[in-house]
């Protein structure tokens, strides 16, 4: 029996198929099943990853910040232990170690933070009962909703998010609901000196259901329905800073049919910014087209995003979107922009030349939607003011990836953008060719 795939969220992968399977003696299977005692539920999996990632950019932020002198060199290592004592009883631990050396500024929070648990959390399991399964974990933990555009690990960046709290939730053959509340880990550079960040929240419930209208058999694909609660005790905006409450009330619909696949989004908020109301929304879109018999079985991408901004910063009320914890390498993993006050056209060609290596080539043109507010980093800090100008079109990036898979776990990755400044940052500040190269080799075992 082949081994479950290696998952952005390690404790997703299950190795109880070993029970019954004859056990491998190899590195680094004879570590994924190790028996406890005489019960066949009481195991420990074994796992780890080492990252080394080289990063150069030229004209970092398009000028705007330091430049890097020779770049900068990135490492990440992580161990990880999920001791399953019975079918109610789970105990899972990772501990991260990210380095940083070449930043000109000094490593950022997401840059370094030399030792600390990235997950630490308790499952406790009702078990299985007329199909369904009910789950409760509390602890560290990493936390992944939908494709990641309003919860996600930050997979780019060196550090990786993780929240600290309870969720709760319920799985069947063909849905699952969530229900979270938590808050942020805060990101300091030493050894064992995080700590829980009580100045954010986040709580809500998420549903996944699987072909809800397969019964149609017009509608195959499978729908998520959620709805998030977020504060932040300071929140700065172009319009200032303030204590942030939002509501999010948000619907996707995503899957694959035949050659075709899908994802799209919709999502509105509302709350209260200092002594303002919140209004904002987004729309964002992947629809994609795979030529699976062609020769390196090439795949068109096209995606269309708009997310709103804020068009009075003078007055109290706030327009402006907010992806709350976001993907890191939102649009590209230069991560200069993130998803606020914006709309972007974003084409993709995935090929497969062979079953090691793909090639991913991609288009990206990014305006701002309202020309009083600015551009902000996937985080939320302010990259770009709107100043005076009242131009719309603020960049255009170019970026191509090849990615070769030398055996299971191990990858390496290069990657090249070539960010082009159009009318707006032209008019508000730095605005020099941006030139971005990452080299990254991952094993994870």
């Amino acid at each position: 029996m082949e081994p479950p795939p290696i998952k952005k969220l390690r404790f997703d992968e299950d190795y109880s198929y070993l029970r019954t399977a004859p056990r491998p003696h190899c590195w680094p299977y004879c570590w994924k099943y190790l028996p406890l005692n005489n019960s066949a539920a009481a195991y420990l999996t074994i796992g780890g990853e080492v990252r080394q990632r080289y990063e150069y950019t030229n004209n970092p932020t398009y000028g705007q910040d330091p430049q890097d002198e020779h770049g900068v060199w990135l490492q990440r290592y992580s161990v990880l232990g999920d001791f399953h004592w019975s079918r109610h009883l789970r105990i899972f631990g990772q501990l991260t170690s990210a380095l940083e050396a070449g930043r000109a500024e000094g490593p950022s929070p997401v840059d370094e933070d030399k030792l600390e648990w990235q997950n630490a959390f308790v499952d406790l399991s009702a078990g299985e009962s007329d199909g369904r399964e009910a789950t409760l974990r509390l602890g560290r933990q990493e936390i992944v909703l939908g494709s990641g555009r309003l919860v996600d690990v930050r997979e780019g960046p060196n550090v990786r998010r993780t929240f600290d709290g309870g969720r709760g939730f319920v799985t069947s053959e063909r849905w699952r609901v969530d229900v979270i509340t938590a808050r942020p880990r805060l990101d300091r550079r030493g050894v064992f000196d995080d700590k829980t960040n009580n100045t954010q929240a986040l709580w809500g419930i998420y549903s996944v259901l699987e072909k809800p209208l397969r019964s149609s058999g017009k509608l195959p694909g499978n729908l998520d329905l959620y709805y998030l609660g977020y504060e932040n005790e300071d929140s700065t905006y172009v319009q200032g800073s303030a204590h942030e409450d939002r509501q999010s009330f948000g619907a996707r619909y995503w899957g694959k049919t035949g050659n075709w696949s899908w994802n799209w989004e919709v999502l509105y908020q509302s709350g209260r910014f200092g002594r303002g109301e919140i209004s904002a929304w987004t729309l964002a879109t992947e629809s994609s087209y795979q030529w699976g018999d062609t020769l390196w079985q090439p795949r068109v991408k096209i995606s269309i995003n708009i997310a709103s901004g804020d068009d009075d910063p003078d007055d109290s009320d706030l327009g402006t979107f907010n992806p709350l914890y976001p993907r890191g390498n939102y649009f590209s993993e230069a991560a200069v922009f993130g998803p606020r006050n914006f709309y972007n056209f974003h084409t993709f060609l995935y090929l497969q030349p062979s079953a090691a290596l793909s090639i991913t080539t991609d288009l990206n043109f990014f305006w701002r939607l309202e020309t009083e507010d600015g551009l902000y980093s996937p985080g939320g800090r302010i990259v770009r003011a709107p100043g005076d100008s009242n131009a719309h079109f603020a960049a255009t990036a170019l970026s191509l990836t090849a990615s070769y898979t030398f055996c299971r776990g191990l990858v390496f990755t290069a990657i090249h953008t070539f960010g082009k400044p159009e009318k707006f940052l032209r008019e508000t500040g730095p605005s020099e060719d941006l030139n971005f190269t990452e080299l990254t080799l991952l094993y994870r075992f």
